[in-house]
């Protein structure tokens, strides 16, 4: 079975076969990638992937309207806390984002209705053969980050809204020779 070459390690394996680029639609899911990808920033996935549970525990199971309550003590809380990244910024990121997230909520009804507007609400269907063909950034990212930004979000640059895109399946990035890019083509997700 062919994979894409990023896939060697257990966690990336157990990632990348059953939920990288699976569409998402669930908002809280989508909330939880896009302050995952933001807290990789500097980062491997790997870490992230590792620190992911210890992330759910952390910050509700990324249950925005409770994040957006946080206050001075749980950010001093989240900063003693060694199972995530301990960075400041992107704590604070975090809660900002959860604000800004409940915002694009009360204005298009769900996250994933505005989110999933910049590829016109269906994954877009690439073709790469090998890793130096998936760009870093494309003009859809662009525009998100721009957008994002422009609502308050933090950590949402060009090249973290790409690969949150490509964590919830807005784009299918598998290589054509990874088995997973045609069941993703075909609407397979399992």
């Amino acid at each position: 079975m062919s994979r894409c070459p990023w896939a060697k390690t257990e966690p990336y394996i157990l990632y990348h076969d059953t939920e990288w680029g699976v569409p998402a639609h669930d908002d809280r899911t989508l909330f939880e990638f896009l302050i995952l990808e933001g807290a990789q920033a500097g980062l491997s996935w790997e870490t992230i992937l590792k620190k992911r549970d210890h992330y759910r525990a952390a910050f509700n199971r990324f249950e925005a309207a409770v994040i957006a309550g946080y206050g001075w003590k749980k950010v001093k809380e989240l900063m003693a806390n060694p199972g995530i990244i301990r960075n400041r910024l992107k704590i604070e990121a975090a809660i900002g984002n959860a604000h800004a997230f409940l915002a694009v909520q009360r204005e298009f009804g769900t996250f994933d209705q505005y989110i999933w507007d910049f590829v016109q609400g269906r994954p877009k269907q690439n073709a790469w053969k090998s890793p130096s063909d998936v760009p870093a950034t494309t003009p859809e990212s662009d525009a998100m980050s721009k957008d994002l930004r422009k609502r308050g979000f933090k950590f949402v640059g060009t090249t973290i809204c790409y690969a949150f895109m490509q964590a919830v399946g807005m784009v299918n990035d598998h290589l054509v020779g990874c088995f997973r890019h045609a069941e993703l083509a075909k609407g397979r997700a399992d």
